[in-house]
This record gives C-alpha cells, structure tokens and sequence, in this order.
C-alpha cells in the first residue's frame, strides 16, 4: 500500500511543479556512477530544507576539516533546501542530492552506493527504513540539532511503542536544549544516548550579500530612507488563521503615506507563493518589482517582492527593521538568529513554539518586539523606524543574545567523533546475491579449515627463522612492497635475508626455482610480483608451491639465515616465529564474509593469530581510529603498526629513465591498473595531484593483451590525455610490442617507497621474535633510500 500511495503523491508534485520531477530518480534510490564509492568511510549529512540546511553549515564545514580524507555527501527533501545547499556548500560537499524516500530498497540502493562510515541527520527526521539500514551495515547514526515540535510531539506519544524502537538505532541523539531531550525521552529515547549540545542555529552566521551583487546594487540604487524586510512569510495554517502576506502589505499601505522613502523586501517562505503574492501586491494598487525581474528604480515608498531562494539571509544587512514571518500565521515561527547576527531589531508575533528556547533568551534580555496581532504590526514598525536610538539598542541586544549561546557545533562534532571512532562499515550483498553465495561460503569457509587443520599437522621447521607477512583477505594490500622493506631492514641490520614466494600466475614446469637477486627470468615462469622482488635487488627469492623446499634450497645455495614468507599466513605448512598481518585501511574487512559473498579468506577471528599487525595505505585511511579500535576487537595483545605509501618517482617505462615526482612530464594521464585494490592507485595519484581523465580497473595479476592495449590507448586519447600512468606490477604484465601499440601516448609506472611509523619498535620486535642477538636494525636512514612497488 505505502508504494503506490507515495507515488501517486510524487506524481501529484510532478504535475504542479515540473523541476520535482528531475528529483525523482534520486528519491528512489538510483545515484549516478560518480556517486559510487569503491570504499567505506564516507559521510552522509541530511538537512532536509532551508533552515537545516543554514543551520547545518558550519558543521559541515567543521566535517570537511575533520575528516579530510572522507567524501561528503549531503542530501535534502526539498527543492527549496536543495537549490539552497547547491549555492552555499558546494564548496564543501562532494554532491548535493535529494535523499531517498523511506522504502528500504531505496535506502540500500543509496548505502551500497555511499557506503557512509556514518548518517547524521539534522532535527526532526525520524525515518524507521533509514536508521534501521544504516545500523544493519554497522555505520554511525546520528541526529544533530534534535527538536520535537509541540505538535509532532503529540503525534509520537500516540506512538511511543514504534517510535521507542526506532530511537534505539541513533548511537547518538544531540538535542537543543532540555525541553528536547524531555520530549525524546518521552517517545522512548534511550537516556545514555542523548545529549543536550546547543542549537546549530546560533553558530550559522549568514554571509551578507557583496557589494556587486545585483540584488544589493539594486536596492543602493533605489537611495531608500529606510529598509523593512519582511521575512519568510507565511498563508494561514489552517481556516481562519492570519495570512501573513495579507498582514504585510495591509501593515505598509498604513504607514507608506507618513514613510515617503520606505522600501519593504517582502520574501515569502515557500517558492509556491510567489506568485500568490505578486497578485496581492497588484490587487493592492502598491509599486512593486520583483527579483526575478529587477526593472528600472521605482519610486518610494515601494516593495520588492524577493522571489529567490538563498538570498535574504544575505540581505538582513541593509535592513532597519525585520518583520519575521510565520510568527503571525500558526507556524510554530522561523529563526530569528539571521537577523540577529547583523544587530538588526526585530519584530515578532506570539507564535515561537519551534523555537521556544531562542525565544525565551531573547525575551529575557529584551532583545525583540513581541506583537500579538496583525493589528499591532503597523505600530510597533512605526515605532522603531522613527525611535532610531530605541531600534539600535534593540539591534545590539538582539546581536548580543545570538553571540552568547553559540558552540554547539564544536560540542555536536566532539559527539561525532566519538561515534565515527566506533564505527566501520560493512558491505551488504543484494539479497539475490546473499542467497545464492552464502552458501558456497560456507563451502569456502569449511575447506580453508580443512587446509589449516591439514596443514598444521604437516608443519615443518627451517633451520634459519621465518617472519611470514600474510593478510586474511584476497587481493592487495601491499605484501610486496612490505616484504621488500623487511628484507632491507634485515640486511641493513647485516643479515642475509632470503624471500619465499608461491610465484602466482607463473606458467612453468619446473616446481622451484631459486634465483639470485637481480636475475632475470621471464615473467611467465617467475610470476610478476617475484619480478619486483628480484628487480630491487635485496635478497635472493625461492619461488614455488612447497615452501619448505624452497627455503632448504635458499639455505644451501645463498646461506641466508632469515627467510621471509611472502603471503603465508595462511601457509601454516611452514612453521613460523612472527606472524605479521597486514590490513589494508583501505577495505579492512573483505566485505565482512568470505568468498565468494565476500573477500575473506578466513573468518575475521583468525586475526588472533597475529603478532603483529600493519594497517597499510593509511595515507588514504579514511577513519584510522575507527579501524585500529575494530582491530582490536579481534586482536587484544598485537602490536598495530601504521603504513604509509611514499611516492619516489616516475619511472619511463620504454628505457626506464626515472623523473621525480614533481617533474612529471605530463599534467593530464589516463590511468590503468590490474591489482588487488585499485583505489589505492588512485588515491596515491589523487595526493600527487595528478589529474585522471580517465581511470580503467582491471582484475588481480591481469595479462595486458594487444587488443586492450590499442583500446587504451584510443580512450586515453579520446579524453585528451598526455601521458598514461600505471603500477610496476602491471608494466610487468604487458604484451609484447606495447610501446607501439600506446604511440603516441608514453607510459610511465610509478616507483613507490614504504614507510612504517615506529619502525625502531617494529625492529625491536622482529630482533626478539627471531631470537637475533644484538645487531642494529637501521631504521629511516637506509629504508628511505630504497625504492619499492606494488
């Protein structure tokens, strides 16, 4: 019943207002392809129209400043928020878009496509399908600036049963004052998760309009004596309610004969009466122009009927006096804080009861004009316009009340972070997809416990230790670079280090193959990432199935007296005497399952076996609190090492000249890559500030053939490209005779280096876990001077 009833009423709205009907894809869910996150941890912010939308900026701006690395997203109901939010936080939101309805396919439908590391919703929202998706992926849910009107109150009290529910998903409900957090604990709020942070409201200074802008140049133009601004007018509320439109213009007709150079800016709220207004003016015989049409000066005294949205917050800086609409009419009043923050006195009637606690603030230090009636708002604008001394002391209480209650956006973020520290979220399949994988990862599951159960019992020892570097999900995360850096880190300490790899992808007859560093070998009998092994230099490599064997042959040949194993956590067939674990910071979790519903390769509890864990990539970490606190769920006692990817230089990969980073020969790329994560490539180019025209992904140790390279090259060249830029791995994966097939266009890899925070307590702890004596690891020194690659 609620489908077909929601969209008959879309329907309706389309039909009397063609600009809703562009909104409709957005409301059910479909966000376009520059939307999709490949990766957890952005943030989703809703206000659902103008006055959240203004109240929420600086909190957005403050988000922005915080979580730096996290995507913004904001979302609003209606067109008038929406229009508002594209003129005021483009700046600070990577897209602006209308929030989905409450169906719950409509709401994953966004979560997948977002994947928010948390939803905060500002005031009054309370959407059951929303909170309850939101928790269901594990993200943070939070509702900012919370207020229940006095009649939505008595509508959830009726209700308290659902609604109790419902407010046990927020794991934070930030309200404005004590009267809210009453109202929220009365519905069936939880107590320990509200707080009484401040209204949002008091912290948004609007931004008056600039001196060009045509509306203000306009209204300088006109030489008026005096500006009243009537503000955000509103129709009756219900038969025989005030309209305040009607009130206004009746109010101006009284006092224009004794005010010759009066300009009144009448703004109605909603967009729909603009119209509706004009007719009145016209209908009243009173000289107006409209904003949409700014004609030759008018003659005082006259009205400008300000048919724009997003402009009179600006234009309270030329006023005298502000009449505030919907305080008249029984709307429960709009904020009166805009006008405020310019010390502009201000005139309202009886009706404040959205905003009971400015209101009482403002009544205790004097700071407005209370009317009970239209019938007194002809008086009480005479009486400020012509005691100037009076309407400026008014102004300066007015700007001196908004001054001393704001900070609630900085207690609102401290909220926020606390919440974003504790939260992660999770990937959530389609449920087709949920049910027709599940099941083969439980299969998956059972064999890998099976392998383990296997391989535990045909361990077998070395004579020299072994530090395995692994991880638990399939895919990248940086093991080969990593291993790299240990193997300097040993050798720069004087030992001989030796690396141990499976040698994936090779295509070869011979079951070990135990090279020198620096040897040659093709890659289809070597695998690609051994390529980078041997290509640096470090250590000698024993590339095959059985690793035991491998290292015996390591140990004869090359006398190396520590062995590395590259991807071996789950290789228990080799005993060990470190296991370190790398997560990459950029997808953690492997969706969460294991394959093929997820990336797991084992259950997330396996990380119990660490001894030690390195969070990599965290250069592009979107919350790495967040993520070292859900480490430690499964992981008490291991150390958390940080990682991050350092950029050496541009390496031409048709004679392997090396060009420094900041000397890039190009400014324009297109950009490719076949590895376990391809957003971290990206996100590496995106800190260079190399622009990407064009980005192509394709799978894990991908073998480039001719086709796809000319294809390439002839979109990278469609989006103007000048050079294409890829990963060492992958310049090791393509085709012969690849430089003709990109010409004109020169590829260029990337030369990476790695660098550990702490790495003198990373140190400490392989030198004890190895059982070496007291050599000196040498730490920055050496390792910065060494290049490694994905």
């Amino acid at each position: 019943m609620t489908l077909p009833a929601l969209c008959v009423y879309l329907l309706f709205r389309s039909v009397r207002n063609p600009a809703y009907f562009k909104s409709l894809p957005q409301r059910f869910g479909f966000l376009s392809r520059s939307y999709r996150q490949t990766v957890p941890g952005s943030i989703w912010l809703h206000a659902v129209s103008v006055g959240e939308v203004l109240s929420t900026e600086p909190l957005a701006r403050r988000l922005r400043a915080e979580f730096p690395r996290s995507p913004l997203f904001l979302s609003t109901s209606t067109l008038a928020g929406h229009t508002l939010a594209r003129e005021r936080l483009a700046d600070v939101a990577n897209h602006i878009f209308f929030a989905p309805t409450d169906l719950a396919f409509a709401i994953r439908r966004v979560l997948r496509t977002l994947r928010p590391l948390m939803v905060i919703i500002v005031e009054t929202e309370i959407w059951p399908n929303l909170f309850r998706e939101v928790k269901r992926i594990n993200s943070g849910l939070v509702i900012v600036n919370g207020r229940i009107s006095d009649r939505t109150e008595r509508s959830y009290r009726g209700f308290r049963w659902f609604f109790g529910e419902v407010l046990h998903w927020p794991d934070a409900v930030l309200v404005q004052n004590d009267l809210m957090r009453e109202r929220y604990l009365a519905i069936g709020a939880p107590p320990g998760r509200i707080q009484v942070t401040g209204n949002l409201k008091y912290d948004s200074i609007p931004r008056e309009l600039e001196r060009d802008s045509p509306l203000r140049a306009y209204i300088e133009r006109l030489h008026p004596a005096e500006v009243w601004i009537a503000a955000s007018t509103m129709p009756p509320m219900t038969e025989g309610d005030i309209d305040e439109d009607d009130a206004v213009i009746a109010a101006f007709h009284d006092i224009a004969s004794r005010r010759s150079g009066l300009l009144l800016v009448l703004a109605p709220r909603k967009p729909e009466r603009f119209d509706v207004v004009a007719a009145k003016l016209q209908q009243a015989g009173i000289r107006f122009t409209r904003r949409s049409a700014l004609e030759k000066p008018l003659e005082m005294p006259s009205v400008l009927l300000l048919d724009s949205i997003g402009e009179l917050g600006g234009l309270f800086v030329v006023a005298d006096v502000v009449f505030m609409g919907g305080t008249l009419a029984a709307r429960g009043g709009h904020n009166i804080l805009e006008p405020a923050h310019f010390s502009v006195p201000i005139i309202c009637g009886p009706h404040m009861e959205n905003f009971r606690d400015i209101a009482s603030a403002f009544r205790k230090r004097q700071a407005f004009v209370e009317i009970m009636g239209p019938g007194d708002l002809s008086n009480a604008l005479a009486g400020l316009l012509e005691d100037r001394r009076r309407a400026t002391e008014l102004g300066r209480r007015a700007g001196a009340c908004a001054e001393a209650e704001r900070g609630a956006t900085v207690r609102a973020l401290e909220a926020i972070r606390i919440v974003a520290a504790d939260s992660w979220p999770k990937f959530r399949p389609h449920l087709p997809a949920l049910v027709f994988l599940w099941p083969f990862s439980l299969v998956w599951r059972s064999g890998a416990a099976w392998n383990r159960h296997l391989g535990l019992k045909r361990r077998r020892t070395l004579d020299v230790p072994v530090l395995s570097v692994g991880n638990i999900t399939v895919g990248g995360t940086g093991k080969t670079p990593f291993v790299l850096y240990l193997a300097e880190l040993l050798r720069s300490a004087g030992h001989k280090p030796g690396i141990l790899s499976r040698g994936h992808g090779r295509h070869s007859l011979e079951q070990h193959l135990i090279l020198e560093p620096g040897a040659r070998v093709k890659v289809s009998r070597s695998g690609d990432e051994p390529q980078i092994f041997l290509r640096s230099g470090v250590a000698p490599v024993g590339i095959g199935k059985d690793r035991f064997r491998s290292g015996r042959l390591l140990e004869e040949r090359f006398g190396v007296d520590v062995l590395i194993l590259d991807d071996g956590f789950q290789h228990v067939q080799l005993e060990r005497q470190l296991d370190v674990v790398l997560i990459d910071a950029l997808m953690p979790f492997g969706g969460g399952a294991p394959v093929p519903l997820g990336r797991l390769r084992e259950p997330l509890q396996a990380l119990a076996r660490a001894d030690a864990i390195v969070m990599t990539r965290v250069d592009c970490c979107r919350a790495e609190a967040s993520l070292e606190r859900r480490l430690r769920r499964y992981n008490t006692h291991a150390p958390i090492f940080r990682a991050h990817t350092v950029s050496k230089s541009w390496v031409d990969a048709a004679n392997g000249n090396q060009i420094p980073t900041e000397a890039a020969p190009f400014t324009r790329a297109g950009a490719f890559c076949g590895i376990g994560n391809p957003e971290s490539f990206w996100c590496i180019l995106d800190l260079m500030g190399i622009r990407r025209v064009d980005t192509v992904e394709f799978s894990d140790h991908h073998k480039y053939w001719t086709r796809e390279v000319r294809l390439l090259r002839d979109q990278f060249l469609a989006c103007k490209a000048e050079a294409i830029v890829t990963t060492e791995k992958d310049s090791i994966n393509l085709c012969e005779g690849w430089e003709d097939l990109l010409a004109p266009l020169r590829l260029y890899w990337l030369k990476i280096g790695i660098h550990v925070e702490e790495e003198a307590a990373l140190a400490e702890l392989i030198r004890s876990r190895l059982a070496f004596g007291g050599e000196d690891f040498k730490t920055s020194s050496a390792l910065q001077s060494k290049d490694y690659n994905q």
